[in-house]
């Protein structure tokens, strides 16, 4: 059994990029997964990892081990979720990447909600914009938003639909007056997201089921949609954004939606989970309680 540790412990660290990250995972300390790893490499006769202050990476005789230790874990994985689908109750830990904002608003009082239905469930919530791979960083389930690129390793299903529109603030109209169609938006000063060498084009789809690109000017470029929303609320500008984000300021009356008479932009967001024949009883209910409960939450 301790040689079994050992090895779990060892994928883990591959997995998680180093000893620090993989203890974090593991809830040990960095020095008993580096001892754990120290009293394999004796017991093996190699030397897995190269060790540096600073990171730890593969030798050749580590891929060689780590490529069949996978193996063997992934079958006592598929072992443990066969088992665990015979269960009525959802236990265990669930890893869930999701982008910033629509995580932190739509998606994590979702799932949070699971913890007072399920409590030997545990929620294990990451918040980041960047395309998390699912095996390498460890997780279960991830949130994607907009359309996905075929992956053999990978499945994929539409918890929501996002709808977009544009909007502005009573003072900003009142000053530059109503956008009456698209073909309006050049004519008015818009707050764009921009990230690195990206810039959002507003796109509208068109009576024959094709696109057509719009950008208003704009002298204002911000790379978060919280603050693109703070600064529509504010006067700088229109802005296009999702409906769930802009709900609250236009209740409020900050924010004006305009346009309602075009067709707006309609995008999934789906949950990604990696190919399995058995999926966990955990992961299909996070799938199928975001997918009932997101819709009303989308505006």
């Amino acid at each position: 059994m301790e040689h079994l540790k050992g090895i779990s412990i060892f994928v883990e660290a591959v997995e998680a990029g180093g000893f620090s990250s993989a203890a974090e995972r593991l809830h040990l300390t960095r020095s008993a997964v580096g001892k754990t790893i120290a009293r394999l490499e004796q017991r093996l006769g190699v030397r897995l990892f190269n060790r540096t202050t600073r990171m730890q990476s593969l030798t050749e005789e580590g891929r060689f081990f780590y490529e069949r230790c996978l193996r063997a874990v992934e079958e006592i994985r598929l072992g443990e979720a066969m088992l665990e689908s015979g269960r009525r109750s959802v236990r265990g830990r669930l890893r869930v990447s999701m982008p910033v904002l629509f995580g932190r608003l739509c998606i994590a009082p979702v799932l949070e909600d699971l913890l007072d239905e399920h409590p030997e469930l545990e929620l294990d919530l990451s918040f980041n914009d960047r395309i998390v791979d699912l095996m390498e960083d460890g997780f279960d389930l991830a949130i994607r938003n907009g359309p996905l690129k075929d992956h053999p390793d990978l499945m994929a299903r539409a918890v929501a639909h996002q709808r977009m529109t544009v909007c502005a603030s009573p003072s900003y109209l009142e000053r530059h007056g109503i956008p009456q169609t698209i073909a309006d938006i050049p004519q008015h000063q818009g707050i764009v997201y921009r990230r690195g060498d990206y810039e959002r084009t507003w796109i509208f789809p068109t009576p024959d089921d094709r696109w057509r690109e719009v950008q208003p000017q704009t002298r204002l470029r911000l790379d978060d949609l919280a603050a693109i929303l703070d600064a529509a609320v504010a006067g700088r500008g229109l802005a296009w954004l999702p409906c769930w984000l802009v709900r609250e300021s236009v209740a409020s009356g900050h924010l004006v939606q305009v346009l309602k008479y075009e067709q707006p932009n309609i995008f999934d967001a789906h949950a990604v989970w990696l190919r399995s024949p058995v999926m966990l009883p955990k992961i299909r209910l996070a799938i199928d309680t975001l997918a009932a409960r997101l819709p009303a939450m989308m505006g």
